[in-house]
């Protein structure tokens, strides 16, 4: 059976479907951890353990040995998408109530989840559109989205617009695992290539986890908000993205829009931020299904859009067209996160 190739077939099937598997398992089964106990109980309730694990394995992937070229585009596209996130919550919390919207078609959209689908770019993804659409430096743009990772840039946000109040100690807590992970990679190769062979298959383990806390009538209900959210990130985010991209990166374009997209490691970050604000717990299931939303339609529709803007790019400069047509942008963006991380 090719289960595997079936599953990358799905737009971030790698996270997407463990995560369904495990909101069926709470949906059908609630008390099944509690009632096998012991290793089961730890796959079904171990998001935060498998999650550090998962952060430290990250941090050892980022080599900072990279050129002055693919460092000041990476740079200046993480720094565009975590300053307009920060603005597009601070926009959205003059009109929507810190513990989310309770009524009407936007039901269950909260702060915290606009948060986490705009602060994280999906670097497999933007990796794979602009190994083809872009240029090598490009395409290696994405040696910096990693530090976007994690709940940290989320909490910095969240707490910047008065969300939600962080103590100290929680923000070192949150990238104490990371930073060891980096200054490890960095010190030998060795252990980089040892831990960085532990990303990917640890990102089906932390979904089922996360699916766990979720129940599928959440899912229904946030169906039409998440789709939304997923249009507002490419929109929101796209365009300041593509604006720096051409004045400080120096490139067409393509590569800000190709960064404009939800990554899949943000669906982890409602459930992580819940734990360390308690006001902010009852907010997950529904942020964590709207995220999960985003996600899967900015992996569909992201590169379908690099792939057209980098098109017409090309025909305004008199190049040649490119040789793939635009399904195999989709195809190459199709799995969730192979960034080197999430």
């Amino acid at each position: 059976m090719n289960i595997k190739q079936a599953i990358d077939r799905i737009p971030g099937g790698l996270m997407l479907v463990p995560m369904l598997l495990g909101a069926c398992v709470h949906t059908f089964a609630p008390g099944a951890g509690k009632y096998f106990g012991s290793f089961t109980n730890g796959l079904i309730s171990g998001t935060v353990p498998i999650l550090s694990v998962w952060f430290f394995c990250m941090g050892a992937t980022i080599d900072f040995r990279a050129t002055g070229v693919v460092l000041r585009k990476s740079g200046t596209l993480v720094l565009t998408k975590i300053a307009v996130a920060w603005l597009a919550t601070l926009c959205a919390a003059q009109f929507i109530p810190h513990d989310g919207i309770k009524t009407g078609v936007l039901a269950g959209l909260s702060l915290l989840a606009i948060t986490a689908s705009m602060d994280m770019t999906n670097g497999g993804l933007y990796a794979a559109v602009m190994q083809q659409y872009g240029t090598t430096e490009e395409a290696g743009a994405f040696v910096l989205m990693s530090i976007e990772s994690g709940p940290l840039v989320s909490m910095f946000i969240l707490g910047a617009t008065g969300v939600a109040v962080f103590e100290g100690r929680l923000f070192v807590g949150a990238v104490l695992p990371f930073l060891i992970g980096f200054a490890l990679g960095n010190l030998d190769s060795q252990l980089r290539d040892l831990f960085g062979r532990c990303v990917h298959p640890l990102i089906p383990f932390f979904g089922f986890a996360l699916g766990n806390g979720i129940d599928l009538n959440v899912i229904a209900k946030s169906g039409l908000p998440g789709l939304l959210l997923g249009l507002t990130v490419i929109a929101i985010t796209g365009v300041p993205l593509m604006l720096t991209d051409k004045w400080v990166g120096g490139g067409n374009g393509a590569a800000g829009l190709a960064a404009s997209s939800t990554a899949g490691a943000a669906v982890a970050n409602p459930a992580i931020i819940g734990e360390m604000v308690p006001s902010l717990k009852p907010l997950v299931p529904a942020a964590t299904a709207m995220v999960a939303t985003s996600c899967l339609v900015t992996a569909i529709l992201v590169p379908i859009f690099t792939a057209m803007w980098a098109r017409r790019a090309r025909r305004m400069s008199g190049l040649p067209a490119f040789p793939s047509p635009v399904s195999g942008a989709a195809a190459h963006g199709a799995a969730i996160e192979q960034e080197g991380p999430i």
